[in-house]
């Protein structure tokens, strides 16, 4: 049972940076919209029983929370397609759901050294 667990996850492992790998190119070429093009997946993970994959996406120039949330509303509705195709393209038996999220992370991190810079700023 063990070593089944352990097979899932370094299988889980290697879908999500398969994913990551190809899905922004998959959305390019499946949803013709330009806005999409700015498009960068910065986070992948499979779930354990490998039913879904959330996707941290970020768009490049986009700091509009409205249009943000715009684009990510387009591709929560585009998500069956996108599936199908990367399903396809990755030669999957069964292709987990996608579930699209804005990365927060690099907002968070940006926010830090802004905090740090001020704490230094007050030091002196």
């Amino acid at each position: 049972m063990s070593r089944e667990r352990n097979n899932d996850g370094r299988r889980g492992l290697r879908l999500a940076e398969l994913v990551r790998e190809r899905l922004a190119g998959v959305v390019r070429r499946e949803l013709d919209d330009p806005r999409l093009s700015l498009l960068v997946v910065t986070r992948v993970k499979v779930s354990e029983d490998l039913s879904y994959i959330d996707v941290g996406a970020r768009f490049l120039g986009v700091d509009d929370a409205r249009e943000r949330s715009a684009l990510l509303k387009r591709l929560g509705r585009a998500a069956h397609r996108l599936r199908r195709a990367i399903g396809t393209e990755l030669e999957l038996r069964k292709t987990p759901e996608l579930r699209f999220h804005h990365d927060e992370g690099q907002d968070a991190a940006l926010r830090v050294d802004e905090l740090l810079q001020e704490i230094a700023k007050e030091t002196k």
